[in-house]
């Protein structure tokens, strides 16, 4: 049997840590019981892992209080709950091209059936938005900008730091636009600090750079803009069972029905087990810079192999997410022989970020993309580019 090589961390790190996977099995065979539904020990001891949970991340993003956290299913379901839950009809949106469809159908949505103006600001060769550019965008009713941290397609780190502080330069805080952002691709790989990105709002993942497996997700919601949130979910919250309305505060008011209490033990493992009694800061400097290793040599290796079109190179080489075409093979038929031939395992099409393509110059089909993680080893570089080289020769 071949060895199983995975180039597919922008999709999900694996493999997860062995922390994780023992924190969850731990939890399931000996602590499992819902959160807020009892009194008795393992409930309480459930919602201290919840609470945990919510201080780690916090703490990795720089929030200034662990209940400016809600746990969600996802980050698909994080980005929907900000989305849905703080605009309304008349509002503006602006976005970029380079978003996933996790923001752009909800907004697609949003613009098409309830009275949301939306306006996507174009993104240049290397997938990059232009901050003066977004900021021209902005008009008198815009309620919300978010751009995503990092494109999924190609690794391109977006310049929210400069977007947060124009923002914050140009409005007074009661008329500013809240700064929204999706960090599936950076949470957990590169610094991310909401207070000195001057982000509103945060929505991410646990199951990638977070180490945590999959389902499981964040959204972070500056203290202020509570009262705006409305759920999308209605349903028990172990509190307030004699009203029929939904309870109002966060995060409780947005977890609805039973948490999903071992993956998110999982995850809570997984986070501690990357920064190692570290602060987030070291941590993230660690693992940024070897990432950021691992990108330069991939562009590095890649373009030297006639018979490869690399597709939207960054300006600036940070993660190791590359989109490449493959002389004479579409996309899907390339992954196809490298998975069977190799054991090779890459993602193809449009990963779900349909307007950037058409920005970077893709092929109609998409992409073969290929993504390393911090458990990518030399050895597994060496596979990888030895077996495009005998792919693209023949």
């Amino acid at each position: 049997m071949k060895r199983r090589l995975y180039f597919d961390h922008a999709a999900t790190s694996v493999p997860k840590p062995i922390a994780t996977i023992e924190a969850m099995h731990e939890h399931m065979l000996h602590a499992e019981a819902s959160v807020g539904r009892g009194a008795y020990r393992s409930s309480v001891d459930a919602a201290k892992v919840i609470g945990q949970l919510r201080a780690e991340i916090a703490y990795w993003i720089g929030a200034a209080s662990a209940r400016e956290i809600t746990l969600q299913g996802g980050g698909t379901e994080a980005l929907n709950l900000a989305l849905f839950g703080l605009l309304r009809s008349g509002d503006h949106v602006v976005t970029s091209a380079a978003e996933h469809n996790s923001v752009l159908r909800p907004l697609h949505e949003l613009s098409t059936n309830r009275g949301v103006e939306l306006t996507i600001v174009d993104v240049d060769k290397h997938g990059s938005v232009d901050a003066d550019a977004v900021m021209n965008a902005v008009k008198q009713n815009t309620r919300l900008v978010t751009i995503l941290h990092a494109a999924n397609v190609n690794g391109a780190v977006q310049p929210i730091e400069a977007i947060g502080s124009k923002l914050k330069q140009a409005f007074a805080p009661e008329t500013k636009p809240i700064f929204f952002s999706d960090a599936a691709q950076s949470f957990g790989y590169l610094p991310v600090n909401v207070e000195r990105y001057h982000l509103d709002a945060l929505g991410a993942p646990g199951h990638k750079g977070g180490q945590g497996p999959l389902g499981t997700g964040f959204l972070y919601l500056r203290e202020s803009l509570h009262h705006q949130l409305r759920p999308l979910i209605f349903g028990g919250t172990g509190s307030r069972s004699d009203q029929l309305e939904m309870p109002t505060h966060f995060p409780e008011a947005f977890e609805a029905g039973n948490m999903n209490v071992p993956a998110f033990a999982g995850w809570l493992a997984g986070l501690k087990a990357c920064r190692a009694d570290r602060n987030p800061d070291d941590a993230l400097s660690t693992r940024a810079a070897d990432l950021q290793r691992h990108a330069v040599e991939l562009y590095r290796r890649l373009e030297t192999i006639a018979g490869i079109r690399i597709i939207g190179k960054p300006a600036e080489l940070v993660l190791p997410i590359a989109s490449v075409e493959v002389e004479g093979l579409p996309a899907d038929e390339a992954a196809a022989i490298l998975d069977s031939e190799f054991g090779i395992e890459v993602r193809t099409g449009l990963h779900c970020a349909a307007l950037i393509h058409q920005s970077i110059g893709s092929p109609p089909d998409g992409t073969l993309r290929i993504s390393c993680g911090t458990t990518t080893t030399n050895e597994d570089m060496d596979e990888l580019i030895a077996a495009l080289q005998e792919l693209t020769a023949v």
